[in-house]
């Protein structure tokens, strides 16, 4: 099946063509506006044939599972569009885009928050009114689940482990991060909760903080919801605290120059990344590994080497290891094992439209592995 995955960012889009889980053709808009048509359109034009069209779509409540999107579905997701401001509404606008494609090929939903539906109620549950929880549905949801999803397979490939074995800490370190526990290939803890501000600071947005400082600005200073709101998801983070946009390379190139900022900014930055690995392994219960995914783990080798120094979980990074190639272990062989892997959205968007759609016909889902066929 050729299926083309749309993966929209906060400030970015991907488009792939997947054909029998390999990436035949992709395009990566860095500096999306998250309103013109012609980039999903020029692009599919271009491909020889598509089957399916299979959207990332952060925020789908409690849905379990992709979906085949239609009206009626996309007018009840635009529901979560105030928990995920920053994604939510490009994902709905290109989803529309995609079901006026010509050919009229299904399109699928996958859904972020689906990775974390069975987290354990200690962990899902916050310490609200029960009111509150019941009619508002203000729970810990999580999110990055199509990132985790892949990275656990092929970290377990990596192992040399089945994913039910393993006890795992996740990290996806992008312009949004998040850490999670990932317990037999299932999310038992994770770092972001109702909404994707919830966590670790990140490139724009804060990350966890005391819920009085909202209150306060607003009781004392006259800020609006929106203020906050808009302080909250795109001033703060790496971007607050160090005057620049967020990008990480810029925060580094800065520190390197001597920038006190920049110098502070990372500072937090490892610090709470620090505290909430050590947090979640708690969580997994004496984790076999740490994995990294996303694309500041990617790319930034002494970034990587900095966050583990000499004292997380055990973790020592080899030098040779932190700056090879492909996925694979970067730690030292007598370390607990850290793995990198790269993100693959696009892959898993398209084993799970497969699913979906084969599924749908009557079928067996067809099976991959880390993105190639294998045998049942």
């Amino acid at each position: 099946m050729r299926v083309l995955t749309v993966n929209p960012g906060s400030s970015s889009l991907k488009l792939s063509l997947v054909d029998g889980g390999v990436v035949t053709a992709d395009e990566h808009i860095a500096e999306w506006d998250g309103v013109t048509r012609r980039e999903l359109e020029e692009f599919a034009a271009a491909q020889p044939s598509v089957d399916a069209v299979s959207v990332r779509i952060v925020h789908g409540a409690n849905r379990a599972a992709p979906t085949v999107l239609d009206e009626d579905v996309l007018a009840d997701l635009r529901g979560q569009v105030p928990l995920a401001p920053l994604h939510q509404p490009r994902s709905l606008s290109l989803a529309r885009q995609a079901l006026d494609l010509p050919g009229r090929m299904p399109v699928v939903g996958c859904f972020d928050t689906a990775f974390h539906v069975g987290l354990p109620d200690q962990a899902a549950t916050y310490p609200l009114p029960r009111s509150w929880r019941d009619r508002y549905g203000i729970r810990r949801y999580g999110f990055h689940g199509l990132s985790l999803a892949y990275a656990t397979r092929a970290a377990a490939e990596v192992l040399g482990e089945p994913v039910r074995r393993l006890r795992l800490v996740c990290c996806h370190l992008g312009a949004g991060a998040s850490v999670t526990a990932v317990v037999g290939g299932r999310s038992a803890d994770t770092s972001m909760g109702f909404t994707p501000l919830d966590g670790v600071a990140m490139a724009t947005r804060c990350g966890s903080i005391d819920p009085g400082i909202p209150l306060y600005l607003q009781r004392e200073h006259g800020f609006t919801a929106s203020d906050v709101e808009q302080a909250l998801n795109h001033d703060s983070g790496l971007a607050g605290l160090s005057g620049t946009g967020g990008d990480v390379r810029d925060v580094l190139a800065l520190r390197a120059k001597g920038d006190p900022d920049a110098r502070l900014a990372l500072d937090v930055y490892l610090h709470r990344l620090r505290r909430e690995i050590a947090a979640q392994a708690v969580s997994a219960g004496k984790p076999d590994a740490v994995v990294l995914t996303g694309g500041v783990a990617e790319h930034q080798p002494e970034l990587r080497a900095e966050l583990f120094g000499d004292t997380l979980l055990g973790v020592r990074i080899d030098a040779v290891r932190n700056r090879g190639t492909g996925d694979r272990l970067i730690s030292e062989e007598s370390s607990t094992p850290a793995v990198l892997v790269a993100c693959r959205e696009e892959k898993e968007l398209a084993r799970l439209c497969e699913e979906v759609l084969t599924g749908l016909a009557g079928a067996g889902p067809p099976v991959f592995r880390h993105g190639r066929k294998a045998d049942p």
